[in-house]
């Protein structure tokens, strides 16, 4: 993988440890104007995606993201990354491993990455 792809991955890297510990400032570095996503069969604008992850945090849930298997294509200052991920929903006594498909649409602004679109699908679980 070149430097422009891993640096693609890693924006999505990025995006999971701000998310994790619901660093807004830091994310709102990471989201390009405009981001949204599509997750659980909806449509997130800006933040949305954050607040309700937020809540469920609140709420006792843990979650562990990561990115595996990057495919990442390149076009100018733009990239499309698809990837596995393979991490962990529960609460503080018991997680459970989850696997989702996502992928994203990039934008290179001032040198940096940034995210325009976020798409994630729960993969079934393995038999």
């Amino acid at each position: 993988m070149n430097d422009d792809a891993a640096a693609v991955a890693e924006t999505l890297r990025d995006m999971y440890a701000a998310v994790a510990v619901l660093d807004r400032a830091r994310l709102a570095g990471i989201f390009a104007p405009g981001f949204y996503a599509f997750d659980l069969g909806k449509r997130f604008d800006g933040m949305a995606l954050v607040d309700l992850i937020d809540g469920a945090m609140a709420a006792g849930r843990r979650f562990v993201w990561a990115v595996n298997e990057p495919d990442v294509r390149i076009f100018g200052d733009r990239a499309w990354i698809a990837y596995v991920n393979r991490g962990a929903v529960g609460d503080a006594e018991t997680m459970t491993p989850v696997t989702w498909l996502e992928s994203a649409m990039l934008v290179r602004v001032d040198s940096r990455w940034r995210i325009e679109f976020f798409h994630s699908t729960r993969a079934p679980a393995e038999a």
